[in-house]
């Protein structure tokens, strides 16, 4: 028997909120606890430019370099290059423009079934394995899996995440940290600069079919309507945080998959960090900000 109109679209206008309601109570029932770190017994360990295995660095050392950058890649065998090539070009004039800034990129493999391993030991041979590393991983964690074991061997004081697809001009580094300097005072020194591409929207969608860009809008808007209003681009991968804020934000990481980007711009700008809210779940103690500025 067929619905009357009115009723039929009060049941589909219903369907939103019904999704809506079950999104809220999954996110309830997972968030309750913090879920447990592995590291497998291989990622506990690099490739030297020489071959030879060494033991990685953690993050709760005191931090030995300037900046760490962390590029998560999948068969990234074809467009890691570019992005490499052009970051390292950056880094290293920079380098001897100002002989006290030190680097450290590393490459996580995570998982690619084609050549990207090979791809970045070329530069680690290149350029030392003290400027360039390369951590594979078991298997594939997603890319939030992927940055959070980079940042858990980085040494910088200030940590960079970068894609692989080389999406971002790495000298608009110099406009996140001019952002991150901004925020200074930095409470528990933790604060986020966050990247943006919206000024490139319209080119983009220009490129785009009509279906993406009505998946993409629609997206945008679960992300404002759900997690963060303050930040036009959220899935920007290029974010500078404090190796506090870093080491923070990632031991509270809830989920490795594809919205890492959405998660980690909620922490930094809700009215609380996020980090610290799942925190002190357990704690039971305050959540304090970590400011975060939009370039």
């Amino acid at each position: 028997m067929a619905l009357p109109l009115p009723a039929a679209a009060a049941a589909l206008a219903a369907l939103p909120v019904l999704l809506f309601g079950l999104i809220c109570m999954i996110a309830h029932v997972t968030a309750r606890k913090i879920p447990a770190f592995h590291r497998y017994e291989e990622e506990k360990f690099f490739l030297n430019a020489e071959g030879r295995k060494e033991s990685v660095p953690s993050i709760d050392d005191p931090a030995t370099k300037e900046l760490s950058v962390v590029v998560p890649s999948y068969n990234e065998e074809d467009r890691l290059p570019l992005m490499m090539d052009e970051a390292l070009d950056y880094l290293e004039k920079r380098q001897k423009q100002d002989p006290s800034f030190t680097y450290e990129v590393i490459v996580v493999n995570d998982g690619s079934k084609d050549q990207t391993t090979k791809v970045a030991m070329k530069y680690c041979e290149k350029y030392g394995s003290d400027k360039v590393r390369v951590l594979s991983l078991v298997k594939n964690r997603g890319k939030g899996g992927a940055v959070r074991m980079g940042v858990f061997i980085s040494r910088g004081k200030k940590i960079l995440m970068a894609d692989a697809d080389g999406a971002t001009k790495f000298a608009d580094i110099e406009k996140v940290e001019e952002g991150l300097e901004n925020l200074q005072p930095w409470p528990n020194q933790m604060a986020i600069s966050c990247g943006s591409r919206a000024h490139l929207e319209k080119d983009s969608i220009a490129k785009r079919s009509y279906f993406r860009t009505l998946l993409m809008y629609g997206f945008h808007f679960l992300v404002w309507f759900l997690c963060v209003k303050e930040i036009r681009d959220t899935q920007c991968g290029f974010k500078l945080l404090t190796r506090k804020a870093a080491s923070e934000t990632f031991s509270a990481l809830h989920i490795e998959r594809c919205r890492l980007i959405t998660y980690l711009s909620k922490g930094a700008l809700g009215t609380e960090s996020l980090s610290w809210k799942l925190n002190s779940l357990h704690s039971g103690q305050p959540a304090p900000n970590i400011p975060a500025f939009k370039s």
